[in-house]
């Protein structure tokens, strides 16, 4: 008697062969594909064959060196000695070419202030110059010293230059106190009252001196509260009467004129 035919008899949902069958087939797992080993060797030597060509045209070939060196910026100094600090050579690989080493190289001329060094593919190196901008000059061992406003002398001449205001200390150099307190004056003068300063008298640090030039001397003091001496003398001079020469204002409290 079947299964089927007895009540309550559960089937297993599965025919099981019988003597003389055979059994049914399995399904079978598709075969991995093995990488063909010739393939895998011919893509390696082409990635290795673009990397070294591309190395040998940056580094080795001739078809990215340095052809051209420009510069701009220059007025004070030459472009000769800019690339003379530079050492940047023709013919040397551009992708070699150290900026940051470059650009140090030329703000160690005197009269250079900052420096930017740029590589333009293929050929060109561009550097661009920003010199140092003189605001005072002062007379030393009987040549000029045009001075900027890190105390640096940017240039110095036998003549006069025309158009900066001479101050006069007794130490024209970067680490004197008196000319460093004699710039932090000169650089904080608004327009209006810069354009007008013909001179700046620094005996001490406290003892700063603006002589205008038409004529009035303005005695400014110590280099601090600049801007209250600074809005005090901008009423002085509208109202002050003719015949005043001297306004003192290195005390805003006390302002004096004579």
């Amino acid at each position: 008697m079947d299964a089927e035919d007895v009540p309550g008899a559960v089937g297993t949902g599965f025919d099981t062969p019988g003597p003389g069958e055979d059994a049914p087939d399995r399904p079978q797992r598709p075969a991995r594909r093995r990488p063909n080993r010739w393939k895998v060797l011919f893509v390696g030597l082409f990635v290795a064959g673009v990397l070294g060509t591309a190395t040998w045209v940056l580094l080795g070939s001739r078809l990215l060196v340095v052809r051209r060196i420009d510069v701009t910026g220059e007025r004070l100094v030459s472009r000769e000695e800019v690339l003379a600090a530079a050492r940047v050579h023709l013919g040397e690989p551009l992708a070699r070419l150290d900026t940051g080493v470059v650009r140090d190289r030329v703000e160690a001329v005197q009269a250079v202030e900052t420096a930017r060094v740029e590589r333009r593919w293929p050929t060109t190196v561009r550097i661009v110059v920003r010199e140092r901008t003189p605001i005072v000059v002062a007379q030393h061992d009987n040549r000029y010293l045009q001075i900027d406003r890190f105390g640096v002398t940017v240039v110095a001449s036998a003549a006069r230059p025309r158009g900066l205001p001479v101050l006069d200390v007794a130490n024209p150099t970067q680490s004197d106190p008196a000319l460093r307190s004699g710039l932090s004056v000169v650089r904080a003068l608004p327009s209006w009252l810069g354009r007008q300063v013909v001179g700046v008298d620094v005996p001490s640090t406290e003892a700063v001196s603006l002589r205008l030039a038409d004529g009035v001397t303005v005695v400014w003091g110590a280099a601090e509260r600049g801007p209250e001496k600074l809005r005090l003398l901008h009423g002085l001079l509208d109202r002050s009467p003719r015949g005043v020469r001297t306004i003192d204002v290195s005390s805003p409290e006390v302002v004096t004129t004579r």
